[in-house]
């Protein structure tokens, strides 16, 4: 392939590097008096969110510079080639097709396309069946529960999408299962009774070790019930390729749904994978959560670089990474229901741009994917907010507010939109030791020790954040908002000049754990150990003796 320029050889980097000198010892409070206009200049609407960017350490002439990266970097020309199905995944040489999944036409791939509406007519016909009582156990009882059994991108999307919707919840209740921890399937099954549960599997190649090991014993669950073999069709389903695995289980080739490799498991909910989210909230919702990741689609495809939601929380992301030196991100969801939102954002950035070379190869001499943690609302104030005010790190941070609530709770939701403003406020101005001081005079102390203290509680401030709102948390607004992150996740990796759709290095460890449990069960291997995994491996043993 080209040998592709990368983003420090981008004639813009250098003029980065110094403005970045400049904006370091800037007040993001004043730029707000030097821009009358900067709350409304610097937010976004699209696909129903909005995007204020304007408490960043960010003036117009560092917004200009990094808008200037798009044209060099060939990023909107990826972004066509993205839609448009080339193979953008260049070292598998395929598409990343994840945004076909949620599309209401064949944008130019009408074969890929019907593939993609067979699978959804089997999502809804399963879905039918199990929200209207349609579907028996082996003791002819309806079944009323179902336990996705995934790992990684067969999990947390799924999970995460089935927890935030819970409002919309329907007649099934939605579990799972992802640990090979066999406390993970035990919980969930303690609760459950076996005549009234279906299981969907969800592994392309149907050995994946995780998922392979609790399938196995959830299927042994069953049996021990008093189900036979042949009644295993009425209770498991499978999201697979590997359609002889399948059989071979119990699971029948009617009761499978496709993967293909165009897509990704942390791009895979819109798919077959989030099978449970419809059974959750019922198809026509479902649909809802497919149309508004499509919007935000939409938007990103045809929007300027100036006003393109996903595209200036990229140039966020690399400003802060390659010229600010912060090796993490932070998002703080206020809604309960989004809690789980940054254990799937980890894995969709970390998994996506947790890379150290080029497209092409070569060794990147700069940073790239930042750490991403979080928590949910005001959990992390009485936690690692800390951190985020006085620590010496720099921590930008996305806070993802609802304006409305399900609950009909108003006044404690009236309290946590204070929460979650007051952060994000708090973390921009901060306090100084001057008002520190005259804060401690105020509670009664005398003035040598005021001066003593003050220090302890000034707060730096000029603390970077965004904030990111919608009406309320529903299917169209958390389809837009998974996009959003999606995308803005793919740009910083093009400008990064890297491929955030493969995950080779999850592999060698997959290897060596092989070896490992061969070990442990008393094979023997060729070669040894290090020292040190000899040593726990004999820990073990001697554990079980």
């Amino acid at each position: 392939m080209t040998t592709r320029v990368l983003l420090s050889e981008l004639p813009g980097y250098g003029k980065l590097q110094a403005l970045a000198d400049g904006v370091k010892a800037a007040s993001i409070e004043q730029f707000f008096t030097a821009q009358p206009n900067r709350a409304s200049d610097f937010t976004l609407a699209a696909a129903g969110l909005g995007l204020d960017y304007s408490k960043h350490l960010v003036t117009p002439p560092v917004l200009a510079q990094l808008l200037d990266l798009v044209k060099p970097s060939g990023l909107d020309t990826d972004i066509q080639s993205l839609f448009g199905g080339e193979p953008i995944n260049n070292t598998e040489g395929r598409p990343a097709l994840h945004t076909l999944l949620r599309a209401s036409s064949d944008q130019g791939l009408p074969d890929e396309f019907n593939q993609v509406r067979a699978a959804r007519a089997t999502m809804q016909r399963w879905a039918g069946r199990l929200n209207s009582g349609e579907q028996k156990g082996y003791s002819g009882a309806t079944i009323t529960d179902v336990v996705n059994i995934g790992i990684g991108g067969s999990d947390l999307g799924p999970r995460l999408v089935t927890e935030a919707l819970k409002p919309f919840q329907g007649n099934i209740s939605c579990h799972y299962v992802a640990n090979v921890d066999p406390a993970d399937l035990q919980d969930t099954l303690l609760e459950l009774d076996p005549e009234s549960t279906l299981f969907i599997v969800c592994s392309k190649s149907f050995r994946t070790e995780e998922t392979l090991t609790n399938s196995l014993a959830a299927r042994a669950w069953l049996l021990n019930a008093g189900a036979s073999e042949a009644d295993l069709d009425k209770h498991f389903i499978a999201v697979t390729s590997n359609l002889g695995a399948a059989a071979d289980f119990g699971i029948p080739a009617g009761n499978c749904l496709p993967m293909w490799d165009w897509v990704g498991g942390r791009y895979s909910v819109w798919s077959a994978i989030g099978l449970s989210c419809a059974i959750a909230i019922g198809w026509d919702r479902f649909e809802e959560f497919l149309a508004g990741a499509e919007a935000m689609d939409t938007h990103f495809r045809s929007s300027p670089p100036a006003t393109n939601m996903p595209l200036i929380m990229g140039l966020l992301e690399v400003w802060y990474g390659n010229f600010l030196q912060a090796g993490n991100h932070v998002v703080l969801p206020y809604d309960h229901g989004l809690r789980r939102l940054p254990d799937f954002l980890q894995q969709l950035t970390m998994e996506s741009n947790g890379k150290g070379v080029s497209l092409d190869g070569r060794a990147l001499p700069y940073t790239t994917g930042p750490v991403l943690w979080g928590s949910a609302g005001t959990i992390g104030q009485h936690s690692f907010h800390q951190l985020l005010h006085q620590g010496t790190l720099l921590c930008p941070a996305d806070f993802v507010l609802p304006l409305r609530t399900h609950t009909g709770m108003g006044e404690q939701h009236r309290r946590l939109v204070a929460n979650c403003l007051a952060q994000s406020r708090t973390l921009m101005v901060g306090r100084s030791p001057e008002a520190a001081r005259t804060a401690l005079l105020g509670r009664g102390l005398g003035g040598d020790e005021a001066s003593r203290l003050a220090p302890h509680l000034a707060m730096p401030g000029n603390r970077p954040n965004s904030v990111i709102t919608m009406d309320s948390v529903n299917p169209g607004s958390l389809g837009a908002l998974l996009a959003l992150y999606e995308h803005r996740t793919f740009c910083s990796a093009r400008l990064w000049g890297i491929n955030p759709f493969d995950q080779w290095g999850v592999e060698l460890g997959k290897e060596i754990g092989t070896d490992i449990l061969g070990r442990l069960s008393g094979q023997t291997s060729a070669g040894a150990m290090d020292p040190s995994t000899e040593r726990l491996m004999r820990a073990w043993r001697n554990a079980q003796s």
